[in-house]
């Protein structure tokens, strides 16, 4: 019993258990769909390369579809954690920082220019570009009109020019019709049709920013406690948010670049962690990553049987869940 009652045993056999969760997950993801399979087919798809359907479909769609949206679910919810914190708001998420609209609407500017001759993988590289360009700028635009850094100028200048992009973006589908069934694709968000090899392009970007994401918990657990706060223990709170603001633009642009815009993930899970085990990031990031994964590739499963004989984008699935949890945590703030 004395084990139970041990803080650090309690949250480490619940990561653990959210690990097993999500290998079940991952294995659910793989069987399961359109085309049922066993256990035996897969393991006879990496045994035994005779180029059967079977084969063709477990190795080349749903190992690499499961193991893109599980790495995109971890870094998106890790970046709608460290976003909460930086911004101090609730129900912020990486889109704020205008990650999606940036991504999306390159791509379009891509497709407009180059059309056809766009690869998947050179499409990746032109969406983290977008997020990564659209998201400094936010923050940068955030800074002006003072040195101090206030969240709600963050808000709005993310909400300001994600506002913009997504209608430069409309004005050039409307000029250019033919890009529309494409930048519809990638506007939705999915990780269907998705290869590891186009994983392994943004892979070290997310590895970089899990890693200073975690090197920054103990600094985002006195960030959150205020500002004054923060500076009295010796905190340095420009760096730290710049290193914050980095790990949103690393973790979400990639992730935007691999799977599109898909919404919600980073708002739901940092709150869900927060239930669990409370606001210590030293343990919500793992958390994050954990549950986000979990949360992504379940929604991916459940999204191939929402309409019958045809598959539904996960971004729509992740869509249902998170308007309702959006609007509960609003009105829990308001009360609050």
């Amino acid at each position: 019993m004395a084990l139970f009652r041990n803080p650090f045993m309690l949250k480490t056999l619940g990561l653990a258990a959210g690990l097993i969760l999500l290998l079940l997950a991952l294995l659910a993801s793989i069987l399961y769909g359109h085309q049922q399979f066993g256990i035996r087919d897969l393991w006879l798809a990496y045994t035994q390369f005779n180029g059967s359907n079977e084969h063709l479909i477990l190795t080349h769609t749903r190992v690499p579809r499961a193991i893109v949206a599980a790495m995109v679910g971890a870094s998106l919810a890790v970046a709608g954690a460290v976003m909460q914190v930086i911004t101090k708001n609730p129900i912020a998420s990486p889109s704020i920082f205008g990650v999606n609209a940036g991504a999306v609407l390159f791509i379009v500017i891509g497709l407009a220019f180059f059309g056809s001759a766009l690869t998947m993988s050179s499409m990746i590289w032109i969406a983290f570009l977008g997020a990564s360009v659209t998201a400094l700028f936010v923050y940068l635009l955030s800074l002006q009109g003072g040195a101090r850094f206030e969240p709600v100028k963050l808000t709005l200048a993310g909400a300001s020019v994600a506002a913009f992009a997504s209608a430069v973006t409309s004005g050039i589908i409307l000029i250019r019709k033919d890009s529309l069934e494409t930048a519809l694709f990638w506007m939705i968000g999915s990780v269907s049709g998705r290869q590891l090899e186009h994983l392994l392009i943004v892979l070290p970007y997310m590895m970089i920013g899990w890693v200073i994401a975690m090197a920054l918990s103990g600094s985002l657990n006195i960030i959150a406690l205020g500002d004054d706060i923060a500076k009295g223990l010796g905190q340095r709170l420009m760096l730290v948010r710049a290193l914050a603001a980095a790990v949103i633009v690393l973790l979400a642009g990639s992730s935007v670049a691999a799977a599109g815009p898909i919404a919600f993930v980073g708002l739901i899970v940092p709150h869900l962690c927060r239930s669990f085990i409370g606001n210590d990031h030293r343990w919500l990031l793992p958390y994050c990553a954990c549950i986000g994964a979990l949360l992504l590739v379940a929604a991916d499963v459940a999204s191939r049987f929402i309409i019958i004989s045809k598959e539904v984008p996960v971004g729509v699935a992740t869509a249902l869940i998170g308007v309702p949890f959006l609007i509960h945590v609003a009105r829990r703030s308001n009360h609050d």
